[in-house]
Formats: C-alpha cells, structure tokens, sequence
C-alpha cells in the first residue's frame, strides 16, 4: 500500500486550517487517514510557534516505513530537520509565452519605427515647411480658372 504525508483541509470558508496526515494514496483529501501526525493553521503569522505542530517522532517512523511526503510537507519536515529538500530550479517558468514574446517583438518594432519617423521629422523640418505652401499655390491657381469659366 503506497501512504503518502499530506495535508487535510478543515476551517470554514476562506478560513483554512490543515491536519497532516498519514493517508493512503487513493484516499481523497479530506477522506479517511490512517493517522494524524500534525497540524498547520496559515492564518496564524509565520514566527508564531503553533503555526506548524508536528509529532516528529511519528513523522520520521513514517518517513522510515517509506512514506512520501508532499512539496509543502516536505518542506515542513525540512524545517523540523527530518529530512533534506532539494530546492528547485525551473529557470523556464519565468519566461513569458509565445503571444506575449510576439507582443513584445511588435511593440518593439513599433516603438523602432516611431524613433525613426521621429528622427526624419526632426532632420527634414526646413524641407517639408516649402512643401507645405506649394500644394496651397496649386489650389488657388486651380481656383483662377474655375471662377473665369463661371464668368464666361
């Protein structure tokens, strides 16, 4: 039979308390165990001494009779010095997804082409100021011939 140390969940609503407890693995959460070896109450602040209660003693005959605890127990025997937890490293998790990395590549060429449109507005401001006035010229000589063939 495969036992496992975890944590049962009890409290009311939005006020949770755990037992730890050795549990067959097919077990469901809360369902039956086979022996309590502990409590954790999250609400309580993390240097107060009641926040985790553990009866090491029968947490490591457990741990001897090959019994595998979960990540947070696990971490919770690793304080209590019963046995060692290797810190994990996932150096990938951290990275962002494909659609924001496709985000952030067209927010970057966007951000490049407004330097660059910034940059030949700053350099051709004299150019384009002559070009603004000829395009008004045009539109009063296209104007002139308009109103003489109303006159005529």
């Amino acid at each position: 039979m495969a036992v496992a140390i975890r944590m049962s969940r009890g409290g009311s609503k939005k006020r949770p308390y755990y037992k730890i407890v050795v549990a067959d693995v097919r077990a469901p959460r809360d369902g039956k165990f086979i022996e309590r070896v502990g409590s954790y109450n999250p609400l309580l602040a993390k240097d107060d001494e009641k926040r985790v209660v553990l009866n090491t003693e029968r947490a490591k005959h457990w741990l001897e009779m090959g019994a595998k605890p979960s990540d947070r127990v696990a971490r919770f025997l690793d304080a209590a010095g019963l046995m060692k937890r290797e810190a994990r490293n996932n150096p990938n998790k951290g990275k962002p997804g494909e659609k924001a990395t496709e985000r952030m590549e067209e927010k970057a060429e966007k951000a490049a082409a407004a330097e660059e449109a910034a940059k030949e507005a700053a350099a051709a401001p004299a150019e384009e100021a002559p070009a603004e006035e000829a395009p008004a010229e045009e539109a009063k000589a296209e104007e002139a011939p308009a109103e003489e063939k109303a006159e005529g």
